[in-house]
């Protein structure tokens, strides 16, 4: 099957046309500044060279027609008609408690998920107008909803519950629903596979490490706890945003700084994490670069998130009563050796015998595992596809109407 993701933004639209027989991407691109001066849609297909286009895009039913025009050009396009694809998946942020899987998007669905706005209110809205720009284009073509948080909904409610009045969960929502459900699934098939044990005997830590990270225990396939919360907020020190803290602080320094709920927020979300600490950056590049040139405060950045990972990973191992593989994914977690290096020293204690000098050498891009032979646990480097993730669930419910 052909299937296009769509992953859409408030001004942007991410697209990719992957062949999943083949399990290989045939176009891809970016819509970017929609509704904004200057739009510019890139597109890229398969072994050739990238195309661009600045051309005024008013709405996300304007940019996924320069996407579909693009693709079925008669100089650059690789399909010869829009009747080629056989389906969209598009990525959702927020499902909530409504969604546990990848659903077929009726206007029923579309209706629910609109009423999780207020879990997602930056992203849902965006993702929604990605999916009505398409039926608006596409109305015979089936639309598929991936959700980041349905992965997590495994989770048992003393992993998910806060200790808060019991109301504000039944009444508000508020409980632990966990993101990047996609990759953290994605990376765990194939380490199920690369284990080469069932399924259900399988005791797995997933890390996600980039710019938003977080770190997953799976158990028997199965998400039973996950970093991140009612927000991405939640979990590891990230790029840009705190991660775990003493909730009064939110108080106390909106008090000490004379500031709004929604300065806090943004304080969180984006000026704290490793940009805060550091003064310098929220890219790890850009971290290791100036803690090699005795930036301290760099430094100091690069120590705490792996402190937290491995923190994470010490309180999963105890959740999952033993780990059979600890996976590193992400932008961070597939390429910055170092960092994995300063996570996994020191957890031998949990059965680990990581080869560090071939991880000082490891190949980018591929998958790997950096432990010894006779280490008890695997560690594997997976890059992760979530976009390859969400085309195979748009293609078995698909298959299966």
């Amino acid at each position: 099957m052909k299937i296009l993701v769509i992953n859409a933004g408030s001004s942007s639209l991410k697209y990719q046309l992957i062949d999943t027989a083949e399990n290989k991407v045939i176009a891809k691109g970016l819509c970017e500044r929609i509704g904004i001066e200057n739009s510019k849609l890139t597109y890229k297909p398969a072994g050739k060279d990238a195309y661009e286009l600045v051309q005024n895009m008013k709405d996300h039913t304007e940019a996924i027609k320069l996407v579909l025009d693009a693709l079925v050009d008669p100089q650059r396009g690789v399909i010869s008609s829009m009747a080629e694809i056989d389906a969209v998946g598009h990525r959702i942020v927020h499902g909530g408690e409504k969604f546990a899987e990848s659903v077929l998007l009726t206007d029923e669905v579309l209706e629910t998920i609109e009423s999780l706005n207020d879990l997602a209110p930056l992203h849902n809205p965006a993702n929604l107008m990605g999916i009505r720009a398409c039926k608006a284009i596409m109305p015979n073509t089936p639309m598929v909803g991936v959700f980041d948080t349905a992965f997590h909904q495994t989770m048992p409610p003393e992993a998910f519950i806060y200790a808060l009045p019991y109301e504000a969960y039944t009444e508000h929502m508020v409980r632990r629903y966990g993101f990047h459900g996609t990759s953290h699934k994605y990376v765990t098939l194939r380490a199920i596979e690369m284990l080469g044990k069932p399924a259900e005997e399988t005791r797995i830590i997933t890390c996600h490490l980039g710019n938003g990270s977080s770190v997953s225990a799976i158990k028997g396939g199965k998400c039973i706890d996950t970093s991140m919360g009612l927000t991405p907020l939640e979990g590891l020190p990230m790029g840009t945003r705190s991660g775990d803290i003493d909730p009064a602080i939110v108080g106390y320094l909106a008090r000490r700084m004379g500031v709004s709920i929604k300065e806090m927020d943004s304080y969180m979300n984006k000026k704290s994490g490793m940009l805060g600490i550091s003064g310098v950056s929220s890219d790890f590049r850009d971290l290791s670069a100036a803690a090699a040139e005795g930036n301290e405060r760099a430094e100091l950045a690069l120590k705490v998130f792996a402190y937290h990972v491995k923190k994470y990973i010490g309180a999963y191992a105890a959740v999952l009563d033993g780990v059979d593989a600890i996976v590193f994914t992400a932008g961070v977690g597939e390429n910055d050796r170092g960092m994995r290096e300063r996570i996994l020293t020191g957890l031998d204690y949990l059965g680990l015998d990581v080869d560090f000098e071939y991880n000082r050498n490891a190949p980018r891009g591929e998958e790997i595992d950096i432990a010894k032979p006779e280490s008890r646990v695997r560690v594997f480097v997976i890059p992760t596809d979530e976009e390859l993730m969400i085309a195979r669930d748009a293609e078995r419910i698909v298959k299966a109407l």
